[in-house]
C-alpha cells in the first residue's frame, strides 16, 4: 500500500477529516502527538492497530497540504 492510499476521507468517519486507513484516528491526531514530542514508538504503542507507515503517511499528507495554494475567488 502506498503512503497516499493510507489517508482516507469519509463523511461518515470523523466528519470527513483525513484519517488513517478509514479508522477513527485522524492525521491531525498523529501530527499533534508528534508536535508534542511523542516519539513514533510511543504513538504505535498507544495505538497498536497503527503501523509505522501510517505515521509516515500522516507526515507526507501534511507536507503535501502545506504545498497547496489557495487562490481567492475573483468575481466579475
Amino acid at each position: 500500500m502506498e503512503l497516499r492510499e493510507r489517508i482516507t476521507h469519509d463523511a461518515e468517519v470523523m466528519g470527513g477529516k483525513p484519517c488513517i486507513r478509514g479508522m477513527r484516528v485522524t492525521v491531525g491526531t498523529i501530527l499533534g502527538l508528534l508536535a508534542a514530542g511523542r516519539p513514533a514508538t510511543e504513538i504505535l504503542a498507544s495505538y497498536p492497530y497503527l503501523e509505522d507507515d501510517d505515521i509516515r503517511a500522516a507526515l507526507a499528507y501534511a507536507a503535501w497540504r502545506t504545498e497547496e495554494s489557495e487562490l481567492p475567488a475573483s468575481f466579475a
